[in-house]
């Protein structure tokens, strides 16, 4: 069988495909009307994630199983769009590393809102402006987002999920090559995680620090002896050429990203609950406060400490777990630290990210 003849069988398949995904667009519509009917919630993400698993699971190849949740990503996010599109507050502008996590978790047919701060997503998703919202708080290489955490205090928002992202930075440039570049621009954190390369390849280049890697696609677009540390994303939209790729000095760098909302989420099976305490200062103190967890077989995945801006030297402590505040052990152990501490609040229960 020739060429021409296996793309003619390919085209066939291709329509039907499509007639298939307008059938199933039209039962999505039916079960929207349902939902509306009943008062029901649009987006069910334990619906999706049953999908991505059976598909997965009945999948015979040779598609590779692991295009299966971003081919079938897009298509739900389409089909909700029908429903009522989602839209999601996230730390811009466009192009950002907080962009790429919303299309990564959302999909392309969500509604992205890009908001000038941290604080402005918080604001847009308790206003109801929005449904979710998306901030940066932690990168494994240069540590936490403090300002987010700090937002959590005095929010009644809950942490609805976690993002992780691969952080692979790009330099860009209008410029084809790396000879007469003079300028690079990028936010701290990726100019920090590119510092080896840079020395290695443009030691003489002046290095200048803007609000966001979009802003540095932008300053590259209107210079050509400049460069941008940024996404591949970034050079798509300003129309910039990839110099290099991969740039960063580790390959293991990941950015986690919370998703906060007003609502809370029923366990999964694979959870992390975010709990935030403070006590009053005294010797043992902290040992007291986690002594329930540890009583009560509880893994405690991560411990912050940040000023609680209110008194001098008293310490807010951040604290995030295996499992979800449903299970009995965490329950009784949350409930008899409550009686020790000054002040907590649960932030939420949520399904723990992929590390893709």
């Amino acid at each position: 069988m020739d060429i021409k003849k296996l793309r003619e069988q390919i085209d066939k398949l291709d329509s039907q495909i499509l007639d298939l995904l307008n059938k199933r667009a039209e039962i999505v519509l039916q079960v929207g009307k349902i939902k509306s009917q009943h008062n029901l919630e649009v987006y069910v993400p334990s619906r999706e994630e049953e999908i991505y698993k059976r598909l997965e699971q009945a999948n015979r190849g040779p598609f590779p199983s692991s295009a299966i949740k971003p081919v079938f990503r897009e298509i739900m996010s389409a089909s909700l769009s029908l429903e009522k599109p989602l839209r999601v507050a996230y730390l811009g502008p466009k192009a950002t590393f907080t962009h790429l996590a919303c299309m990564q978790k959302f999909g392309l047919s969500a509604e992205f809102v890009p908001v000038r701060s941290i604080e402005d997503v918080f604001l847009e998703v308790e206003r109801n402006q929005v449904d979710y919202g998306v901030v940066p708080v932690e990168n494994s290489r240069e540590g936490i987002v403090s300002h987010t955490l700090d937002m959590f205090v005095d929010s009644d928002l809950h942490i609805w999920g976690e993002i992780l992202v691969k952080i692979s930075l790009c330099l860009l440039s209008k410029a084809k090559q790396l000879e007469g570049i003079s300028k690079i621009y990028s936010h701290r954190q990726p100019i920090a995680q590119a510092r080896g390369w840079l020395r290695e390849n443009l030691f003489n280049a002046k290095i200048i620090e803007v609000g966001s890697t979009a802003e540095a696609a932008e300053e590259a677009a209107a210079d050509p002896e400049s460069a941008a540390i940024a996404s591949e994303l970034a050079a798509r939209l300003y129309n910039l050429n990839i110099l290099q790729d991969s740039i960063e000095d580790s390959a293991n760098n990941y950015t986690r990203f919370l998703i906060i909302s007003q609502a809370l989420r029923p366990p999964t099976g694979k959870d992390k609950t975010s709990i935030v305490f403070s006590i009053k200062d005294r010797v043992g103190a902290l040992y007291s406060m986690l002594q329930p967890f540890h009583k009560r077989n509880v893994n405690l995945t991560k411990i912050e400490s940040r000023p609680s801006k209110k008194k001098i030297w008293e310490y807010i402590f951040y604290l995030d777990m295996q499992g979800h505040i449903e299970d009995s052990n965490i329950k009784a152990a949350i409930d008899e630290l409550s009686e020790r501490a000054l002040y907590l609040k649960i932030l939420g229960s949520y399904p723990v990210g992929e590390l893709k």
